[in-house]
């Protein structure tokens, strides 16, 4: 891995390696005249001692629960949840958050997508992200016209031999949802088998997939350990970065671009370390404004967890995995064989269901896991259990990122502002109320001993309200803090520029003008796609319009 202080001139500049700063640093730097460098405040993914945690799927809440590979972050109490502050872990090593999360593989509705485009952003509609979704994957099934097989990350559907997850799905046909071959072809809605990102049992984060490949390239310089102070700036022009490595400062250079690719929370903080942001916030902290920018750190959006947990009455659950000496047969055969309970995070199968019938499309999300999950995973269980988490995928609350000071190792104020509206709580209160059902349908019943939360007492609105109040968490989907628009609060053009300067861009979730209707690795990796071909000034792969259930897609020529 390449790594040298001296070097201080490089084309582009990439700060984060996420999901999108990964994909960035492949497809820059195949460009062999171009000089990449990539920027990481976190270690490699590749240690010795800890990558287990990271490579391993069941093991997910190591790192999920861990500062090595973690920024650890909280919000505000949030006054919607009794004052509850939320722990936010995001990624903080190569591969980023695609390193520490649950490892769905969900793209998306096609109204996200379509929605976007209508905002006043060319290139976005659904049919001209299709073809950059399937660029991206690696699937293990028969490939449709809808899915990709020859891409750099593994997606796989769950085959684990737990009954739970085949009564689960006919449960919800039980209780008159469709049923979905696949959440990421031909229909979104519906119950299903989730797709994964993991392959010959490994998780496939963006550093593995993306930057492995490409570390032989002598034009990609990868510094780890990294911490960005701000963006450099000459007028309204981006010259380089300022960063923190150990006890040193240094400046790099770029002569083309600083792409920011540090997520919904860093990125923002960025920008207004470097002067751009609200101007009047800027000055109360003392920082000398470079661009207006009232957006910067606005639109914050999350999708809320909630759960429906069960006592079950078979010993078919993973409640025992972790005891000795079970959790040494697993670490065993997925060490000597990569097979097992460990080579699956184990959330295999889930739904997109509406929780009105007049509502156009799917507005909430199960995740059905086969084991009780208590405080993101660090309580073990004391019996056999299974439960959904339940998100909402369309929430109108938003909040907002802002400064705590002009240190960059202050986390900034992260004010989720979850739940603000009847709206968003009548949401999960009827996505409860669905899920509830489904558990009582005769393929689930079975399997039930009782209902431990919200629990049999907890009955009326008002009930579950505050059961919801508090209980819930974060689905780990933070987007939309430096958006892409036309409107006053944009923060960036189509091709995610930063308006009113040169050289800059974002490109991960934080440029969601809306946060997309599931899980956020896969879109992000298929906007640093695009957003390569945009910054290498090659055109766009040509558009897709397939049909699908439910939905009709919006042609690119009818814009």
């Amino acid at each position: 891995m390449a790594e040298n202080s001296r070097i201080r001139g490089f084309d582009y500049i990439i700060v984060g390696a996420g999901s999108a700063g990964c994909v960035l640093a492949n497809r820059l730097s195949e460009d062999s005249p171009a000089r990449i460098l990539l920027i990481e405040a976190g270690p490699s993914d590749r240690s010795l001692l800890y990558g287990w945690q990271l490579s391993m799927p069941a093991a997910l809440t190591y790192p999920l629960n861990s500062k090595r590979f973690n920024w650890f972050y909280e919000t505000e109490p949030q006054r919607h949840l009794n004052n509850r502050r939320l722990y936010w872990p995001r990624g903080k090593v190569l591969g980023g958050s695609s390193s520490i999360n649950g490892m769905v593989w969900i793209r998306g509705h096609a109204w996200d997508y379509d929605n976007w485009a209508a905002q006043g952003l060319p290139g976005w509609t659904w049919a001209e992200c299709l073809p950059y979704f399937k660029k991206i994957e690696a699937r293990n099934r028969e490939i449709s016209a809808y899915r990709g097989g020859e891409g750099p990350i593994g997606v796989t559907i769950g085959e684990y031999p737990n009954p739970l997850f085949d009564a689960y799905i006919k449960a919800g046909t039980e209780a008159g949802f469709p049923e979905s071959e696949d959440f990421n072809g031909y229909r979104f809605e519906g119950f299903g088998r989730f797709d994964m990102n993991i392959a010959k049992g490994r998780r496939q984060n963006s550093s593995f997939a993306y930057l492995k490949p490409a570390l032989a390239r002598r034009n990609l310089t990868i510094m780890t350990g990294a911490m960005v102070k701000r963006v450099l700036t000459n007028g309204n022009r981006v010259t380089g970065v300022e960063i923190i490595r150990g006890r040193e400062v240094e400046t790099v250079h770029a002569e083309r671009e600083v792409i920011l690719s540090g997520g919904a929370v860093n990125t923002p903080q960025i920008l207004m370390l470097s002067g751009i942001g609200n101007a009047d916030e800027l000055k109360s902290i003392g920082i000398p404004v470079v661009q207006d920018l009232k957006g910067v750190g606005e639109n914050l959006q999350d999708h809320v967890n909630t759960s429906v947990k069960m006592e079950c009455s078979q010993p078919v659950t993973l409640y025992k995995a972790n005891a000795f000496p079970n959790n040494v047969k697993i670490g065993l055969e997925y060490l000597l064989q990569g097979t097992g309970p460990g080579a699956t995070m184990h959330t295999e199968a889930g739904a997109f269901f509406k929780t009105r019938p007049d509502i156009d499309l799917p507005d909430a999300q199960h995740h059905f896991i086969p084991i009780l999950v208590y405080d993101n995973g660090r309580t073990w269980p004391d019996r056999h259990g299974f439960q959904c988490h339940i998100c909402p995928l369309r929430p109108e609350s938003t909040g907002h990122i802002k400064l705590r000071s002009d240190n960059p190792f202050d986390h900034p104020i992260i004010e989720a502002n979850v739940l603000a509206t009847e709206e968003d709580r009548r949401m999960s209160r009827d996505a409860i109320k669905i899920t509830r059902d489904v558990f009582n349908q005769p393929s689930m019943r079975e399997y039930v001993k009782a209902e431990l939360n919200p629990g049999p007492d907890v009955k009326t609105d008002d009930e579950i309200d505050a059961y919801v109040r508090e209980s819930a968490t974060t689905c780990y989907h933070p987007s939309g803090t430096a958006k892409m628009g036309t409107d006053s609060m944009a923060v960036l053009d189509h091709e995610m520029r930063v308006h009113g300067m040169e050289g800059l861009r974002v490109c991960d979730a934080s440029a969601m003008p809306k946060v997309v209707s599931g899980n956020t690795n896969a879109p992000v990796s298929m906007m640093a796609e695009k957003a390569a071909d945009m910054i290498r000034d090659r055109p766009q792969m040509p558009a897709e319009w397939l049909p699908l259930a439910d939905y009709e897609a919006v042609k690119p020529e009818a814009r």
